[in-house]
């Protein structure tokens, strides 16, 4: 788990007054990250590409071009002159070693984007736009340094974006880094040192970024146990009776004792599978209940009240979102929330926090989670997207590692299933989530069929094998 911060600016300046480390030296332990970064991937004589701004990242670009100078055919490309004072210093230091300039943005072998770091909230000129869109054309190794350029403080991006395939990124991880829109131009991310250690840089935070190694799966210890002991998920089995089927199929392969479907139809019609029960009422011993999968119109409304009269933890998905029944269940103490973007924004509409549509949800996934989970702090939030975000109260978790694979019909039904059967077992729903959602992307990074090809079966078949 790693930490995301707003900015970083901050953090530099609690190295300048603590610690007494200068701008310059920062700067420079920067540049010194990028060249061990391109000295362990490209061979000397290499051609880099180097295009930097007027700022503080065209800096960081103009000392990089210095320390590999002597080892790489090194070109500096200056999308504008020189302005802020460790822009200029560096500038000053390149041209006393002879490091080369060019007014030609032609092939190379590596190109680096130093035209604009974090803090960038505007839009770029016709000039700017022109530079990014030929770079970004070229046939090359594209390193963005910090952040990619056009990447604004908010996670927007400018229409035309610096497309990397690394982000060597500066001190901390940037939050604006994680939005859906910049997932497309980040690349691989490293966090350069920049001359002190990465604990002791970074402060506090409400906000972190999940890594798989961060997944705690349900494993037995205990040997005297039984089936019992592993809980019992209950799923209201709706309309679509092929939703709740694989949730519950999920949930039984994730470590739960027992999984029963509850509905209204008869068993024989819907194909279940033997492994799992069903029933028209809800069990007595049930631990947890998930709904909304595939639910539809199946359940009456004194029908769906039924089930969901009592305290148990519960995980909500899908249809429920649109049904009015959605503001009772907001009161429930152990609650967990996974809604895809259209159901959020219908969600935020019925709980008077917001009217607006996807688009301006996407714009601002970040603030309008943190203003669900200020007004419903029990409650714990899965937002999907690209880039999962969780959340309660005012503690915020991203799951980077969603990939296309999982864009498929079924895919969500089995997150459910996950959330549900940990729910089953004893997890808390913020650790439900997590390590739910954490699995769910798991599975798709195991998965080695064509990327177009991953069905909810493969899903369900890989939770053996985590």
């Amino acid at each position: 788990m790693q930490k995301l911060f707003d900015e970083v600016a901050t953090l530099d300046k609690r190295c300048y007054d603590e610690f007494a480390l200068s701008e310059d030296l920062l700067m420079e332990h920067a540049a010194q990250g990028m060249e061990k970064f391109i000295r362990g991937k490209f061979p000397k004589k290499s051609e880099i590409l180097i295009v930097c701004g007027s700022g503080n990242n065209g800096g960081d670009g103009m000392a990089l071009a210095r320390l590999l100078a002597y080892d790489y055919d090194v070109k500096l490309f200056y999308v504008k002159d020189s302005k802020s004072p460790m822009a200029i210093l560096q500038h000053k230091r390149a041209q006393a070693m002879g490091v080369k300039t060019t007014f030609e943005l032609n092939s190379c072998d590596v190109v680096v984007d130093a035209v604009l770091g974090t803090g960038f909230d505007g839009t770029f000129s016709s000039e700017v736009d022109a530079v990014i869109r030929t770079i970004n054309q070229l046939d090359a190794y594209k390193l963005a340094c910090d952040i990619p350029s056009g990447l604004k403080i908010d996670g927007q991006c400018d229409k035309e974006t610096f497309v990397a395939d690394a982000t060597l990124t500066m001190g901390a991880l940037k939050k604006s880094m994680y939005s859906d829109e910049a997932k497309n131009f980040l690349g691989f991310v490293k966090v350069l040192n920049l001359g002190i250690a990465r604990e002791i840089y970074e402060g506090e935070t409400n906000w972190y970024l999940l890594d798989l190694e961060d997944l705690k799966l349900p494993h037995r210890k205990e040997n005297n146990t039984h089936k019992g002991s592993y809980g019992h998920l209950a799923i209201a089995c709706g309309e679509k009776a092929g939703a709740s089927i694989m949730s519950a199929l999920s949930a039984l392969r994730f470590g739960t004792g027992l999984v029963t479907l509850v509905g209204y139809e008869n068993a024989q019609t819907l194909n279940i599978p033997y492994s799992i029960m069903y029933s028209n009422e809800l069990p007595q011993n049930s631990t947890a209940l998930a709904c909304g999968m595939g639910l539809g119109k199946e359940f009456s409304e004194r029908e769906l009240s039924e089930f969901l009269d009592n305290t148990l933890p519960l995980i909500v998905d899908a249809d429920i979102f649109h049904m009015p029944i959605v503001n009772k269940l907001l009161k429930r103490k152990y609650l967990i929330l996974t809604p895809h973007p259209k159901e959020f924004i219908a969600l935020l509409k019925r709980a008077k926090i917001a009217d607006i549509d996807v688009a301006e949800l996407q714009k601002n996934r970040f603030k309008y989670t943190e203003a669900f989970c200020s007004k419903y702090p029990h409650v714990t939030l899965l937002l999907k997207g690209a880039n999962v975000i969780i959340g309660q109260a005012d503690t915020f978790y991203i799951n980077p590692h969603g990939t296309p694979i999982l864009a498929k019909g079924g895919s969500g039904d089995i997150l459910s299933g996950l959330i549900g059967a940990l729910l089953a077992q004893g997890y808390t729903p913020l650790d439900a989530a997590i390590h739910a959602s954490l699995a769910h992307t798991k599975l798709a990074h195991s998965y080695t069929g064509a990327d177009f090809s991953l069905t909810p079966d493969d899903l369900i078949a890989g939770i053996g094998n985590l």
